[in-house]
């Protein structure tokens, strides 16, 4: 019997499913090993240890994956390394914490998981194939590379590119193409690869939000746990299952400190993309976008003769009205 193209889609999801859990696991195993190794060791000393732990586990995990040539899926590991979080809460650490901070934790850990399903299914402003504006695209693009030398056109590798803002309408401007969702995409940052979909003009205030989210909710975790482990050191020495609670709450807590100590990297960048307004991909490949360009003639007297070419924003307005362009943007 043969498979439909559904079947094999949903066959290939659970299989991506299946082993993103064994590699959330996997994780939580070897930092729980690491905190049951070292049991007297203090929280700088154990940090060090987790990371190296995580990125054992990250190049093992890859390793595999292209040897039995399986694929993972980020958001389901991310979903189950949140459930995982969540259980252990509440099996473990909100015994000793207050009601209203526990009423706090709980409910920021359901607005993640709100929040994840709410970006992994948004339209990030993808440009229909219909569309009036991605048909004007294509034709000043197919215009544009009969004009330019062939120095100043990408190569066959890379995606389709823009015009330079002056050359193209408002309505055309900052239309990237993702690799990933193979599609053009309006405001394009980046493909997050987390939480499964592009990043663009109309969810990326809302992956700003999230990405909050997870800060904040990674932080009270962590206060939390610190608290559980302070009494239950404190309050009971002996016991082999509190003992074990302790290692539990330890190794969660360095999980998400870890995870807290990339994501503030990770929104203090895109913080200050909007407040230059400038996007990731446009920051990273900025020679694939001619608006960003800036040809510099050789001064009389220099031994070069070649002409320098520069980065410059065309659309950075100041801190302020940047902000508020973002804040304000629709799709």
């Amino acid at each position: 019997m043969v498979e439909s193209a559904d079947q094999k889609q949903r066959r290939a999801w659970w299989r991506s499913t299946l082993i993103s859990s064994i590699l959330a696991s996997l994780t939580q195993l070897a930092l729980f090993t690491v905190v049951l190794v070292c049991p007297d060791s203090s929280m700088p000393s154990l940090l060090p240890l987790s990371a190296v732990a995580l990125l054992v586990v990250i190049a093992s995990g890859r390793c595999c994956k292209r040897r039995l040539r399986v694929r993972a899926s980020a958001p389901a590991f991310v979903f189950f390394s949140i459930i995982f979080i969540w259980g252990v809460y509440i099996g473990v650490v909100r015994q000793v914490i207050s009601l209203l901070m526990d009423i706090a934790v709980n409910s920021e850990l359901l607005m993640l998981f709100i929040g994840l399903c709410c970006i992994m299914s948004v339209d990030p402003g993808h440009i229909k194939n219909d569309s009036s504006h991605l048909n004007e695209l294509l034709e000043s693009q197919a215009l544009a590379s009969e004009g330019p030398s062939e120095e100043s056109v990408p190569s066959s590798w890379d995606m389709p590119y823009e015009l330079a803002a002056q050359e193209i309408s408002v309505p055309l401007q900052r239309i990237r193409y993702c690799r990933q969702c193979k599609a053009y995409v309006k405001g394009f940052d980046h493909h997050c690869p987390a939480f499964g979909n592009c990043i663009g003009q109309k969810n990326h205030v809302l992956f700003i939000t999230l990405l909050f989210g997870f800060v904040v909710t990674e932080a009270s975790y962590i206060a939390c746990s610190s608290q559980f482990t302070t009494k239950t050191q404190t309050l009971d020495k002996t016991g082999e299952q509190a003992s074990l609670s302790r290692n539990l709450a330890v190794s969660t807590m360095l999980f998400s400190l870890l995870q807290m100590l990339w994501q503030v990297v990770f929104l203090a960048w895109h913080i200050y993309c909007i407040c230059f307004n400038i996007r990731t991909d446009e920051w990273i490949h900025w020679n694939r976008y001619p608006e960003f360009h800036l040809n510099v003639q050789p001064e009389p007297g220099q031994t070069s003769s070649a002409t320098e070419t520069r980065f410059i924003n065309p659309y950075d307005k100041g801190i302020f009205l940047n902000v508020k362009e973002f804040l304000t943007a629709k799709g």
